[in-house]
């Protein structure tokens, strides 16, 4: 059978329990809103296929389960992930101070070039809000990923949010391909370490 996409990426959802990632999965995935979920047991996944540049790509992204206890199941589930979302509450400023774990925790499980993104849910809450989106940047600058304020609930810039993901990671794939194979003819390049983010990334992210 042939295959129906050019590229398939693994993303993760990860965050505290209660943030809304399973709420941001079914968004994506089903275009839907659900208010009665149980809490994720373990792990469970989605694909949705996306057209992007002319190029299809199959995401499957997993979403885990936020509680302490399930913490030793998905650190297996870090590894072979080419993105990954990290989500908070914005009423909920535990789940926020929280974030710094889980980097702690990417950091241990997941490759060392992993893409990262910091997802605020729930802004349409805003008169329960405990963080202000400035927090939000300012820890998205201190570890240098893009950030976005995203609902589950009203559909607010899941959407973009995934796609932004997926471009990145496509992005760093293509640039990794393009320097194993030197065009015909050119001098071969040495493989280098991965080149660090230029300082000025900011100015290239339109997100915040």
């Amino acid at each position: 059978m042939a295959k129906t996409y050019d590229y398939l990426f693994k993303l993760l959802l990860i965050g505290d329990s209660g943030v809304g990632k399973t709420c941001v999965l079914f968004r994506f995935s089903e275009d839907a809103f659900n208010t009665t979920f149980i809490s994720t047991i373990g792990i469970d996944f989605k694909i949705r296929t996306i057209d992007l540049d002319g190029k299809k790509i199959k995401l499957q992204i997993w979403d885990t389960a936020g509680q302490e206890r399930f913490r030793t199941i998905t650190t297996a589930y870090y590894r072979g992930a080419m993105g990954i979302m990290l989500v908070y509450d914005i009423t909920n400023e535990k789940s926020f101070e929280n974030i710094k774990n889980w980097i702690r925790n990417i950091e241990e499980n997941a490759s060392a070039d992993v893409e990262k993104m910091l997802l605020g849910n729930k802004c349409e809450l805003e008169e329960k809000r405990q963080v202000s989106k400035e927090r939000g940047e300012q820890l998205a600058i201190e570890y240098g990923i893009k950030f976005i304020e995203t609902s589950a609930k009203a559909s607010i810039r899941v959407e973009e949010a995934f796609f932004t993901l997926a471009r990145d990671i496509k992005a760093k794939m293509e640039k990794k391909l393009e320097a194993s194979n030197p065009p015909k003819g050119g001098h071969q390049l040495k493989a280098t370490e991965p080149q660090r983010k230029p300082t000025n990334w900011l100015s290239r992210c339109t997100l915040l």
